[in-house]
């Protein structure tokens, strides 16, 4: 547990926002030192998504058809009933969550490792907010895939991981306001 309490987020990197019109969806690229078989298993088992994810799975989601996700760290229990549209072994996953589509592909590096790219249509005034929670879960997922498990870190356990710093900064990169939460003065 000593080695989660050291933990620290980076600085924002490794996210865009692709703008349609009013559609807004945040692109996040990281780069694994794992080959893409091990994070295609971290994507999809349930075992696995409790160790890093915002949510939990009943179910695999290696392939398509009915999952149930359970929203981790809200204030009230969350369950979206979704579907599991696309699952290529080991390169493309696609799923919702809620009224949100997730997209994530895997591609190998020439390191043996993987390029993790995550597209998610996400509310654009809470934009700069699911950047900071996906970089902090996939800090977490680096550490899992390197058999070093921090833990889950979602939800308000965030807030103790410099979440707000994160968010600022994705919000001025992406060149908007967010949001406030409580406790904290708005951005204006």
């Amino acid at each position: 547990m000593s080695h989660r309490a050291k933990y620290m987020p980076g600085p924002a990197a490794g996210a865009r926002v692709q703008k349609e019109g009013e559609k807004w969806t945040l692109v996040l690229v990281r780069d694994l030192r794992h080959p893409p078989a091990k994070v295609w298993k971290a994507l999809t088992d349930p075992a696995h998504l409790a160790q890093w994810a915002p949510f939990d799975a009943d179910r695999s989601l290696a392939s398509p058809g009915p999952v149930k996700l359970s929203t981790v760290g809200a204030p009230a229990p969350m369950v979206s009933e979704t579907t599991v549209k696309r699952a290529d072994e080991p390169k493309l996953l696609e799923y919702s969550w809620g009224q949100q589509d997730l997209r994530w592909e895997l591609e190998p590096t020439a390191t043996n490792g993987t390029r993790l790219t995550l597209w998610h249509n996400i509310d654009r005034g809470f934009i700069a907010w699911g950047a900071s929670g996906w970089h902090i879960c996939f800090d977490v997922l680096e550490h899992l895939l390197a058999d070093d498990p921090l833990g889950r870190i979602v939800g308000p356990d965030a807030m103790q991981y410099d979440w707000q710093r994160l968010n600022s900064e994705y919000a001025e990169q992406f060149g908007i306001q967010t949001p406030s939460w409580k406790g904290s003065p708005s951005k204006q």
